[in-house]
């Protein structure tokens, strides 16, 4: 466990422990932040069409586009609760890649944060199936 994990995972043990964990703001690397406006600035065309349904609280709570946590940017986040929806092209299924997607994802569900992968083929060919499955993922975590 890194530094930066266990200082986060002690500053907010107590929260955690007690319920209160919505709308944790975790720290992050801030030179991420051009990289983070450059991957909003040329999003593929699966986010875009995922990002149409789900921004402006469509699922009833807000999303945010790339968005810096720790030492990653993930693809849409909601603070409110904490959940990570990344859409993965087709090369995320080479081995290398595969293996930096579990080693970030581990990382960050140490943080608390929830993840949803969605195929970016899924995206384009059954949006109205990914909407459903992310619909019932929320009220799942809602009422956690």
């Amino acid at each position: 466990m890194d530094a930066f994990l266990k200082i986060f995972v002690r500053n907010n043990f107590e929260s955690v422990l007690l319920g209160m964990a919505r709308n944790i703001i975790i720290p992050y690397d801030p030179r991420l932040r051009p990289r983070a406006r450059e991957l909003r600035n040329n999003s593929t065309l699966g986010e875009v069409m995922l990002w149409k349904q789900i921004k402006g609280k469509q699922l009833g709570i807000g999303f945010h586009r790339q968005v810096p946590i720790s030492h990653f940017i993930v693809d849409f986040y909601c603070h409110e609760i904490m959940l990570a929806i990344e859409v993965d092209g087709s090369i995320h299924t080479t081995i290398q890649l595969k293996a930096k997607d579990i080693e970030r994802q581990y990382h960050l569900e140490q943080l608390g944060v929830h993840f949803i992968r969605i195929a970016d083929a899924d995206v384009k060919r059954n949006m109205d199936s990914v909407v459903q499955f992310l619909k019932s993922k929320i009220k799942e975590l809602i009422e956690k």
